[in-house]
């Protein structure tokens, strides 16, 4: 490989808090034009892209001392009203402000051991082998598949032929082809992921398995490295996809996402059709074929 992975991102280490909150602003303020936020552009040739550190200041009522000691990572002893007016004046999502707040005033959680595999709860799994006709699956800390049902299987594929370390969605969209062609919409898919994934980071920065996980992917995958230095953020909750199934066409499937109350780094993910569409025909077909969907299919293979 031409390039190596960030020193911050070695296996055994956490992101390195302070340059993920400096490399976050300025990301944010670099996409912004002076047009954009009502100020008047007097300069054909701007050094730097987006608006200039003492504009951002002047937008969000902060001394560019202040304001530059913060985008340098420094985010000691800065109050949540100072956050805020920074996030307006940057104008960021609601994901993208819990990021800001994450990175700049970090929650002081219990440590947890790390190595630790996330369990599911019994009963969780016995809802989802319950749920006919419809896909689900449940989301970990990392984008690892916990566990799945049927429909799951026969319309992304049979995880539990790949190693418990394989089964991450991250993984799955960056190194393993065969999830090229199914989602039809690819370019989202991977700027999605590479979103949620950074979500997960600015939660949880001391992590080294994540840690690991992006080091892996920014040395394997020139997507990822692209799509991971542009700092975006999103949280999943519901939308759209279009897939490919090899054995029943193309399939346009809503899908929701339900965070656990008593594990919030678990999520329950459902997909659906149209009532009377040709997608929930393909996915009425798809469970009257059972397992044979599954193999005959899409069978997962390795990355």
């Amino acid at each position: 490989m031409d390039e190596q992975p960030d020193p911050a991102h070695e296996p055994g280490t956490g992101l390195d808090r302070r340059a993920e909150l400096s490399e976050f602003l300025r990301t944010r303020r670099a996409r912004l034009k002076p047009e954009d936020v009502g100020l008047p552009d007097f300069g054909r040739h701007r050094r730097v892209p987006g608006l200039r550190r003492e504009e951002l200041a002047q937008l969000a009522g902060v001394s560019v001392a202040y304001y530059t000691r913060l985008e340098q990572g420094n985010g000691q002893n800065v109050s949540a009203e100072v956050l805020d007016s920074i996030a307006r004046a940057l104008r960021l999502t609601g994901a993208e402000h819990a990021h800001l707040m994450h990175l700049a005033k970090p929650k002081q959680h219990k440590k947890k051991p790390t190595a630790r595999a996330q369990q599911v709860r019994v009963a969780l799994r016995q809802l989802l082998d319950s749920i006919d006709g419809v896909p689900a699956y449940i989301v970990g800390r990392r984008s690892d598949i916990l566990a799945w049902n049927r429909m799951a299987a026969a319309v992304f594929g049979d995880w539990a032929e790949l190693p418990p370390q394989e089964r991450n969605w991250a993984r799955l969209v960056f190194l393993n082809p065969a999830y090229r062609e199914l989602f039809v919409e690819w370019d989202q898919k991977q700027s999605d992921m590479v979103s949620y994934l950074r979500m997960d980071a600015g939660c949880h920065p001391e992590d080294p398995r994540l840690s690991a996980l992006v080091g892996e992917l920014s040395v394997k995958s020139k997507e990822f490295r692209r799509l991971w230095a542009t700092h975006d953020v999103k949280e999943k909750s519901h939308g759209v996809k279009r897939l490919r199934h090899p054995l029943v066409g193309e399939l346009t499937l809503s899908f929701e996402t339900f965070s656990m109350v008593d594990d919030a780094e678990q999520s329950l993910v459902t997909y659906h059709a149209e009532p009377g569409s040709p997608s929930a025909e393909a996915l009425r077909l798809l469970a009257s074929w059972g397992t044979d969907a599954t193999h005959a299919g899409r069978s997962a293979p390795r990355a």
